[in-house]
């Protein structure tokens, strides 16, 4: 699929102009201007209020945000690194849109946050028993709360992405050490858009999240480092697959 590979190949294109240096009274800096332009332009497209596809206008934006272009311009640069903005060629003309969601970017993105919890997870199943108990009763407990709000009705998308990254997360710093977890804080925020697109559309699935969830948690009770990473791969792989059906008949979003 041509539109898949923009959302993540068109960065080989990315920004090449070095960013402009800004005095140091707008916004508390050059680094706060460009942390906060980062995070406010992230929160928009990560919540779909930049619609994936959508052009993206580097002065509009600083208006919006009531910054000038230079932080601006330097936070879509890292935006497009990341995935999250991508450029493209239409009618001879070069611009920035909002990545689109394509199925080909949310397995890439989710087969390497799963090759990297699986990771952590082998890693924290080989600890001793007295901590495996303690990392296991947290895990249940945040399982649980998954599983609650997953029968609520009506849904809350919101609490339930943030139970489910709140259980991913803390087998992560059960068994990551500072690379692994830098990796991983690298990655994972990439496919936040697709998870939270997930939570929105397969509610009726959280219980086969919950269930493969417990699978890791008995492999990390027991000790069993292999299983544990080999669940916690194939709860990403599996989440994927199920993803990739609601894209497919949704259609990719802001492909072009």
């Amino acid at each position: 699929m041509s539109s898949a590979r923009t959302s993540r190949r068109a960065t080989a294109g990315a920004i090449n102009q070095p960013p402009t240096t800004v005095s140091a009274n707008e916004g508390g800096g050059r680094g706060a201007s460009v942390g906060r332009a980062y995070d406010e332009i992230r929160e928009l497209i990560v919540h779909g209020r930049l619609a994936p596809g959508s052009r993206i206008i580097e002065s509009d934006i600083a208006e919006r945000l009531g910054l000038s272009r230079t932080p601006v311009r330097s936070a879509l640069h890292r935006l497009q690194q990341e995935g999250y903005v991508a450029m493209i060629d239409r009618m001879k003309e070069t611009r920035l849109i909002v990545a689109p969601l394509t199925q080909a970017d949310a397995l890439e993105l989710f087969q390497m946050v799963g090759h990297l919890e699986g990771l952590a997870a082998r890693t924290a199943a080989e600890r001793p028993q007295e901590e495996r108990t303690e990392i296991v009763t947290r895990l249940r407990m945040l399982n649980g709360h998954l599983a609650t709000a997953g029968l609520a009705v009506p849904s809350d998308p919101r609490r339930l992405f943030d139970h489910d990254t709140a259980f991913h997360r803390a087998y992560v710093e059960a068994g990551a050490g500072p690379r692994l977890q830098a990796l991983h804080d690298a990655i994972k925020p990439q496919a936040e858009r697709y998870a939270r697109l997930y939570v929105n559309s397969l509610v009726d699935e959280i219980g086969k999240s919950v269930e493969e969830h417990e699978l890791i948690n008995r492999a990390i009770e027991m000790g069993d480092a292999a299983g544990a990473q080999s669940a916690v791969e194939n709860n990403w792989r599996n989440a994927a697959v199920r993803l990739a059906r609601v894209i497919d008949s949704q259609g990719e979003r802001g492909s072009w």
